[in-house]
């Protein structure tokens, strides 16, 4: 997982992934969504790939990317451990507004 937080944590690699939520894009579609230049976000794509998050296909001379489930799976698992921590605040959240309305 630390592979994956790390190349999250690029900016334009965010944006990328975000992008690909969407659907596969080639390097050349994300580029000009983005507004990168094609090796910069050629780089950015590799990252993605080489941590797990993309996997790509080649047709012909374009590389489309997209997404892969298993990193968003554990990242989605990770964070549900911290749940508690904003569910206890709920839980005080709730007991203080029934004190205000009197209800304790």
């Amino acid at each position: 997982m630390n592979k994956t937080l790390h190349a999250l944590s690029e900016p334009n690699r965010m944006r990328i992934v975000e992008l690909l939520r969407d659907g596969p894009l080639s390097v050349g579609d994300i580029a000009k969504r983005l507004r990168l230049q094609q090796p910069q976000a050629s780089k950015h794509v590799k990252v993605l790939a080489e941590a797990g998050i993309a996997e790509v296909q080649v047709q012909a001379n374009r590389r489309i990317y997209q997404l892969r489930p298993e990193p968003f799976r554990e990242l989605e698992n990770w964070v549900i451990t911290y749940r508690h921590i904003w569910e206890e605040k709920f839980d005080r959240l709730e007991e203080y507004l029934q004190k205000l309305q009197g209800k304790q």
